[in-house]
């Protein structure tokens, strides 16, 4: 294996590794953070009906999200390798285990290809809204239509945006990684408490948002709403795509993985529902509905920034760059890193090769007028793409992780990486154990639309 230089001192070879805490809690919050915290889960949250929604929200991020990130990040400690290495590493080599971390990579190279894309709009938006949005409320909301619909436009944007990751990544885990989560984290919570807190005290939807997101109003929970709740827990923490495996191969011993687990999912919830804040006061204030669907950040917020003007679009779409650029160079490492460890290949040369077969990929998505049939219908790949590796990858990379920790991984190293015996501990066993599987198993059937309490024909 042909490991990294991530110091200074030419002589001494290294596998890369976290200059000290900061870097490990911001990289690894910034891979948690992402298109799924400013993006998807204010929308979600206003289709769903706010606080009850919130509050499940919350217990399944703590009973499902938490352990399993626990448990990702001892195996990739305690191996030192990326996601295939680690499970051969604890098993042996050729260890049909392996097949879990393969799952990590594959669905890192496919989520990065579709996800720069979206990433790509985002960066499109934050030159709009340099230029200012102008015109109808018809008008405006058309422009991303004309955006998602131009291949030319798109493509342009997915190269900007994959251009960025690539340099990051080259830089490997100190020189790139790390040094851009300390720019880019600290940035995008200033951002966002600046977004917030214009919301809360400048306009006359800041009262209402908090009510909201915060009053639970259980008539309006819905089987489908827990669903909801249970699979976005779990994505957006990053889990079961090996991204925190790889993270954690790069944690110092002396390091408490529980603390930091903890301080992880505290930040990403804790950003989650600071976006939900500054977005609903918006929309409150400007007397929109709060399910708006997947067009609220690309479609409604510009015609509510039209009245707003630069000065509150323009951090805001900073802000969405930012978040995607973490979480995409995560998805990245997941990918190169297998290519250092298995293949011996340096950094320069896989981050080069794999992120332009990565952009190269991308473009079938970056392409609307290409389709496929799935699922009785054609799709684009985009779609399709999304939904294989949200419905069957991740829920099954997460399980296998999940049934691997309890079952297979020796209890004296489970022990060793997680700091102590006591009771926490012996919580942390139980729910991976049965509480967590279970939940993954009902993401998974769900997806495949096998839950028989679901009036799926009717959707």
């Amino acid at each position: 294996m042909v490991n990294e230089k991530d110091t200074n001192t030419e002589s001494v070879p290294v596998r890369g590794q976290w200059t000290g805490h900061l870097g490990f809690i911001l990289a690894a919050t910034g891979s948690a953070i992402g298109l799924g915290n400013i993006w998807k889960f204010p929308y979600i949250t206003g289709e769903y009906g706010g606080g009850a929604f919130v509050l499940v929200y919350l217990i399944c991020v703590v009973v499902v999200g938490l352990p399993l990130m626990i448990a990702e990040m001892m195996i990739g400690r305690r191996t030192q390798e990326n996601p295939v290495g680690a499970f051969q590493k604890l098993h042996h080599r050729g260890s049909p285990w392996q097949i879990t971390g393969w799952l990590g990579v594959a669905s890192g190279f496919f989520i990065l290809s579709f996800y720069s894309v979206v990433a790509g709009w985002a960066v499109a938006y934050t030159f709009k809204a340099i230029i200012g949005f102008t015109g109808s409320p018809e008008q405006i909301q058309n422009q991303f239509t004309e955006l998602v619909t131009s291949p030319i436009d798109s493509i342009l944007w997915h190269t900007v945006f994959m251009a960025m990751c690539i340099a990051i990544v080259m830089g490997g885990v100190r020189q790139g990684i790390e040094r851009w989560s300390k720019i880019l984290m600290p940035m995008l919570f200033l951002i966002l408490i600046g977004l917030m807190f214009y919301g809360l005290f400048f306009t006359r939807g800041g009262s209402e948002a908090l009510k909201f997101l915060f009053q639970p109003d259980f008539s309006k929970l819905s089987a489908e709403a827990v669903l909801s709740a249970l699979g976005h827990a779990f994505f957006t923490l990053s889990l079961g795509m090996g991204a925190m495996i790889t993270y954690g191969s790069y944690m110092k011993r002396n390091e408490s993985i529980m603390k930091d687990a903890v301080t992880v999912s505290f930040l990403d919830t804790f950003i989650a529902l600071m976006a939900g804040t500054a977005i609903f006061s918006l929309v409150f204030h400007y007397g929109m509905e709060p399910g708006q669907s997947v067009g609220l950040i690309f479609k409604t917020l510009p015609v509510l920034f039209k009245e707003t003007g630069p000065l509150i679009s323009v951090p805001f779409f900073i802000l969405l760059v930012f978040a995607a650029l973490t979480s995409a160079i995560s998805l990245l490492e997941v990918v190169v890193s297998y290519f250092i460890d298995e293949r011996g290949w340096g950094r320069v040369k896989s981050t080069l090769l794999l992120g332009l077969a990565i952009y190269i990929f991308g473009l079938l998505s970056a392409i609307s007028s290409i389709t496929l049939p799935f699922r009785g219908k054609d799709q684009g790949i985009f779609d399709i793409l999304d939904f294989v590796t949200t419905n069957y990858m991740l829920p099954v990379g997460g399980l296998l992780t999940c049934l691997f920790t309890a079952w297979v991984f020796r209890e004296a190293d489970k022990i060793e990486e997680f700091g102590s015996k006591g009771s926490i501990y012996h919580l942390f066993s139980i729910i991976v154990k049965i509480i967590t599987p279970i939940a993954v198993i009902i993401i998974i059937l769900h997806g495949l639309e096998l839950l028989p309490f679901m009036n799926y024909g009717n959707k």
